[in-house]
């Protein structure tokens, strides 16, 4: 199936720190391209992967599992780690899910991790339902577009699969297992109004995580998809402070861009 116009993967060759970015469940790298331009556009070598089953139709989503979309991640930041000296790992709501996983699994060859309204269960009764509803109802209604800013929206499913939402329930709980093995440097930001994941996850994850470098900070301007909202360019100028604070020669090439 062709790509969604909007929601192709997006790679830059940049220096010798790297960037991976992961977006979210039913949606595409449309959702996080602006933030990884930012980051390329001040020199960054940058990854943004189409994940499995995505950014085409909801029935080829289907047929995928988060087996499928931990593999593209994993897969892509392991060619980075041999492209660069060192990277970082970003994401957005499941995308944080999954960049928390990798820290987890890949310790020192990360440098440090941002998190945007970062995803760790699903919640309410329909998710102890799901076993047995994936196989009599095959979607639900879409959770893409959360946000406050008019005019913005997100290229993403209109349904979810079941099948789908079951493996991303099963994803959430092996993360949450390996989450006392992140201990690198974490940028936290959520959002307190935000319709598809609450601020229980956020701090369900600050609770676990063994990191000892930890900053939180609240987007009061932004919904759910916040790289697309009122708070993106407080997003990237954190991330990109973070990055500088942890990899000096990004913090240098910050200073002679800005001089």
């Amino acid at each position: 199936m062709p790509v969604l116009p909007g929601a192709e993967p997006y790679r830059h060759e940049g220096g010798e720190v790297g960037v991976l970015l992961c977006h979210g469940f039913t949606g595409s790298p449309q959702s996080l391209r602006p933030w990884a331009e930012f980051l390329a556009e001040r020199g960054l070598t940058v990854s943004l992967p189409l994940l499995p089953g995505h950014g085409t139709r909801w029935e080829d989503m289907q047929l995928t599992g988060w087996q499928d979309w931990y593999a593209e991640v994993d897969r892509e930041l392991r060619a980075l780690t041999e492209r660069c000296t060192q990277v970082f790992v970003f994401g957005l709501s499941m995308g944080g899910a999954l960049a928390l996983r990798l820290a987890a699994r890949h310790g020192e060859r990360i440098s440090g991790v941002v998190v945007v309204n970062p995803a760790n269960k699903v919640h309410g009764l329909s998710a102890y339902a799901l076993p047995v509803a994936r196989h009599l109802v095959r979607t639900t209604k879409g959770i893409a577009s959360d946000i406050a800013r008019p005019g913005s929206t997100e290229i993403g499913y209109d349904r979810v699969p079941l099948h789908a939402a079951h493996s991303l329930r099963q994803f959430f709980r092996v993360v949450d297992g390996e989450l006392p093995q992140v201990t690198q440097p974490l940028l936290l930001l959520h959002s307190p109004q935000d319709h598809v994941v609450p601020p229980a996850d956020s701090a369900r994850i600050l609770s676990r995580v063994s990191s000892t470098d930890v900053t939180e900070l609240l987007l009061e301007q932004s919904y759910h998809v916040a790289t697309l909202d009122h708070d993106a360019d407080r997003i990237f100028e954190e991330s990109h402070g973070f990055i500088g604070r942890l990899a000096p020669s990004v913090g240098k090439e910050g200073t002679a861009a800005g001089g």
